[in-house]
């Protein structure tokens, strides 16, 4: 740092010149105190900054974890489908713990309308069990009533007794379809025993034998045990192969077999060789009151419902394919058993 001073020389007649002085001190002290005073800045301006946003993280973190307690509530809540768990209350008044509290008051009320829901569905499938089984008793007897009048009459009233005979054994069918129905959905547990699927495809494919007509019912069964209720297992096999006899043409071949296969599985395979069903109706096969285009039988819609919830009441599946050629195949998996003792399998 440089400096210049200017001073006068007079004499007896006055000024008679002037006298330049020029200093200088060095810079470096005060550049050096003026680059620490500039680190110490820059140094405090980060510091200040990386301390606002670690206070500004903490603070978001604090304000963002009841949002995140609500958040992993909900997808808890989700996944079990339990609104009885509840939602966490917060202690303060803020528009979180009102969320909070709506969310609770909605998980209330819907926890209440599924609780008003199945009461009603169990009701409603109380009610049909009932009815069904009341059913079954008058139409017993106006069965038997009308196979007396059918033989007894003659002429037209004898066509009357038989048409109407043939309308009852419908509904007595129905019912019985609609009892079963009801006792899978109301889950009532039926005592399992050992049952051989070879054998009650045999016993089922005599009992339709007479009534196939033109049709041809081939078997390739081995003995195959699954635990079951053999009556049930004995309807469902009825149902796959009346299911096959009235949707194919006169002349279409059947096939059955039971095979047990190396996973611990059982399966009761039931294909046939006619027309198939158009590829859009096969998801919907096992629906309820589902009719194919060329259902010639009257049907109900029923059989493959039952087939399907007899399989999931027996821990199984029931999966309907078409062939790559033409036709249906409709496979019935359960789970195998130990094989039945040899006096009980003949």
């Amino acid at each position: 740092m440089a400096a210049t001073s200017i001073v006068p020389v007079t004499g007896p007649l006055g000024t008679i010149g002037h006298l330049y002085f020029q200093y200088a001190r060095k810079l470096a002290p005060t550049q050096a105190t003026v680059h620490r005073v500039e680190l110490f800045l820059v140094l405090g301006v980060l510091a200040g900054s990386m301390l606002a946003l670690a206070a500004g993280m903490a603070l978001a973190r604090r304000a963002m974890a009841p949002i995140a307690t609500l958040t992993s509530r909900a997808a808890e809540i989700a996944r079990t489908r339990d609104p009885s768990r509840g939602i966490p209350q917060s202690l303060a008044e803020d528009e979180v713990s009102e969320l909070a509290r709506t969310l609770e008051g909605m998980l209330r009320e819907l926890d209440a309308a599924r609780g008003e829901t199945e009461s009603a569905l169990a009701r409603q499938r109380q009610f049909v069990a009932d009815a069904s089984h009341e059913l079954r008793t008058p139409l017993t007897s106006v069965l038997a009533n009308l196979e007396l009048l059918a033989e007894s009459l003659q002429g037209e009233e004898a066509d009357a007794a038989r048409s109407a005979l043939r309308s009852s054994q419908r509904m007595r069918r129905l019912v019985a379809d609609l009892l079963l129905l009801a006792r899978t959905d109301a889950a009532r547990v039926i005592a399992h025993e050992p049952c051989d699927l070879a054998q009650i495809v045999a016993e089922a494919a005599g009992e339709l034998g007479p009534v196939s007509g033109a049709h041809e019912i081939s078997l390739d069964i081995q003995p195959t045990t699954v635990m079951g209720a053999r009556d049930e297992l004995h309807r469902i096999t009825i149902n796959l192969l009346e299911n096959a006899l009235r949707h194919t043409p006169p002349g279409t071949e059947i096939h059955v077999s039971t095979l047990t296969t190396g996973d611990g599985k059982a399966q009761l395979a039931v294909e046939d060789n006619g027309p198939g069903v158009p590829p859009e109706l096969v998801p919907t096969l096992f629906e309820r009151f589902v009719r194919g285009a060329g259902d010639r039988g009257g049907s109900f819609g029923l059989g493959l419902a039952i087939v399907t919830a007899v399989a999931a009441a027996h821990s199984g599946t029931a999966e309907a394919q078409l062939n790559r050629s033409h036709g249906l195949r409709i496979t019935l998996t359960l789970p195998s058993a130990s094989p039945l003792p040899a006096d009980l399998a003949s």
